[in-house]
């Protein structure tokens, strides 16, 4: 595994970096968002969210646009702590109030804990990408295509550094929405097309009974979760956007660097969360319109299939392989981004633990690599068991659920009690952020008394 010449996890005063000027100077430095990006929209987004269309119909699609909407604050409270303190996700979740086990906080437990619901839906994400290209190339059966997937996906992110990774995800974003908007301009050009009656019937802000289980697994599910919320901090420490402010100090300098850079991460979750977004829309109509027109929802190892054929039966053959190639670029970016994420938390969690120190480079390094073949090995093995895509995935929108209600008790105590008063968010923020956690605690116990 390449090891990077420098500790990305260590400050000193010579990395020390000026942020840059408005919004135009703040977008040369995006990257943690769009590395999140490319896993949300995989994670949930193609097989959950076009399953649920398929299920409610357009009712509940402002269930799904308040969902993508609501939770960036809580990431950007992540991030920003991130930012004040240099501190990664698990030593933050680690100083939480609240009982231990051994070394770690109870905190750190239930998240490793609640990883087990995670892995099953990484394993759908792997296993659709095996069928969608089991559909492109039959001579391959899906068991052989989830090897390859699963063991390219932990070779690229062994061997990549944090530059790798955020560029592998640019390119993949980029393939994706070009996907997304082919998507629906043939879907207009088909008896299928959505209608501004169809898109004002989702907007009523109405939640009919039967649809109520399905917009709990929605919010679960759809934007940034959970996981995905605890993953930014690591992406935004290895950007540099912590190191740049420099050690912290009690100084003005400090503070200006620190706001500045602060800025400029709100820039970037806020551009990312407008992509997902759109994408997360875009597949919800698709599952809407045309699943739930057919009354057909994907199940099993034809749920690729399902989701492929409304172009081919409206479009003609030629859309399936720009459907396939779509459907492949965007499980596969989800399996790569959520690897090199977990693998470093895992090791970060396991420090907590303390089977080794975080705070060593070549530790860290080496633990990081051998979790990604790790991990990989895992989801391929689950997938092959369970064979059920859309049941892993949306089974692992409820980890996502249990995962959101620890996020949203540590983004409230990073901000009242560990959150520097210099770097103090206006009143619109705070009220933005305690809208979110009530939302999302209230969602949060309903699913999971549902699930009980």
């Amino acid at each position: 595994m390449q090891r990077p010449v420098e500790d990305l996890y260590v400050f000193s005063e010579s990395e020390v970096k000026e942020p840059p000027e408005g919004i135009i100077g703040a977008l040369k430095y995006l990257g943690p968002g769009l590395i999140l990006t490319a896993s949300i929209v995989g994670s949930g987004e193609l097989i959950a969210t076009t399953t649920l269309g398929a299920t409610a119909g357009f009712v509940t699609l402002w269930v799904i646009i308040v969902s993508c909407l609501v939770k960036v604050t809580l990431q950007l409270e992540f991030g920003k702590h991130a930012i004040n303190t240099g501190e990664s996700t698990m030593l933050a979740m680690n100083k939480l109030p609240g009982p231990r086990i051994g070394k770690a906080n109870w905190t750190v437990w239930f998240w490793v804990i609640v990883m087990s619901l995670k892995m099953m839906q990484l394993g759908g994400i792997v296993g659709g990408a095996a069928l969608a290209l089991n559909i492109a190339f039959p001579g391959v059966s899906p068991p052989i295509w989830t090897w390859v997937t699963a063991l390219s996906v932990a070779l690229l992110i062994w061997q990549g550094s944090y530059k790798f990774i955020e560029r592998a995800c640019v390119f993949m974003i980029v393939c994706f929405v070009l996907f997304t908007i082919a998507c629906a301009l043939f879907l207009q050009a088909t008896p299928y097309r959505i209608s501004w009656t169809d898109i004002a019937e989702g907007l009523q802000f109405k939640l009919p009974a039967f649809a109520v289980g399905v917009a709990i697994a929605a919010f679960g599910i759809t934007g940034v979760g959970g996981d995905e919320i605890m993953q930014y901090p690591y992406w935004c420490l290895e950007k540099g956007y912590a190191r740049f402010t420099g050690p912290k100090k009690d100084t003005e300098d400090w503070v200006r660097r620190a706001r500045g850079w602060i800025k400029v991460m709100y820039v970037d979750a806020l551009f990312s969360m407008v992509i997902y977004t759109i994408a997360t829309i875009a597949f919800y109509m698709l599952g809407a319109a045309v699943l739930h027109g057919r009354g057909t929802i994907p199940q099993g190892y034809d749920a690729m299939r399902t989701l492929a054929t409304m172009y081919t039966e409206s479009v003609g053959p030629w859309a399936m392989w720009v459907y396939l190639i779509g459907a492949i670029v965007v499980l596969y970016s989800t399996a790569f981004s959520a690897l090199g994420a977990w693998s470093r938390q895992y090791t970060d969690a396991f420090s907590r633990i303390g089977l080794l120190s975080f705070s060593d480079m070549k530790q860290r390094q080496r633990w990081i690599g051998a979790l990604a073949w790790i991990i990989a090995i895992i989801w391929a093995l689950l997938f092959l068991v369970f064979k059920a895509p859309v049941f892993m995935v949306i089974l692992g929108g409820i980890g996502t659920s249990l995962m959101l209600l620890i996020v949203v008790y540590a983004a409230l105590f990073f901000r009242y009690t560990r959150l520097d008063e210099r770097l103090r968010p206006s009143r619109f923020y705070d009220v933005a952020l305690w809208v979110s956690a009530i939302a999302i605690a209230v969602l949060g116990i309903r699913g999971i008394i549902a699930v009980i």
